[in-house]
């Protein structure tokens, strides 16, 4: 197992194509992060329930990278900052013909009304 930065395993497979954690409880997100460490996939900050903030939490896992077509940024919680990182191993976003925010179906009418302020 490579690391060329700490918490940011290159050779981590996505676990899944949605919020991990959402996909288990009916929940919805705006936009997926995917940890660095480990693959673990959970919403933005923006969407209600905040997975991977707080699998960052719990895990103590602090890289994330974002899970959106075309984004090749990564996200340090430690820090607070958004940096470069290495190619992480395919699939490197979420599948195009999913929505955002998603996943279809679940996204209530008033979304906009219920997401985080996280300026």
């Amino acid at each position: 197992m490579k690391r060329l930065l700490e918490g940011i395993n290159p050779d981590s497979k996505p676990r899944a194509n949605g919020c991990e954690d959402c996909l288990k409880t009916g929940g919805w997100w705006l936009h997926l992060r995917r940890c660095a460490e480990c693959g673990y996939i959970g919403c933005c900050d923006s969407s209600p329930g905040q997975h991977a903030a707080e699998h960052v939490e719990v895990t103590g896992h602090p890289v994330v990278a974002s899970f959106e077509p075309l984004q090749n940024w990564f996200y340090d919680y430690r820090t607070k900052k958004v940096l470069r990182g290495p190619r992480l191993i395919a699939p490197r976003w979420r599948p195009e013909t999913q929505p955002a925010p998603g996943p279809e179906g679940k996204v209530p009418p008033n979304w906009e009304s219920l997401l985080h302020d996280v300026a």
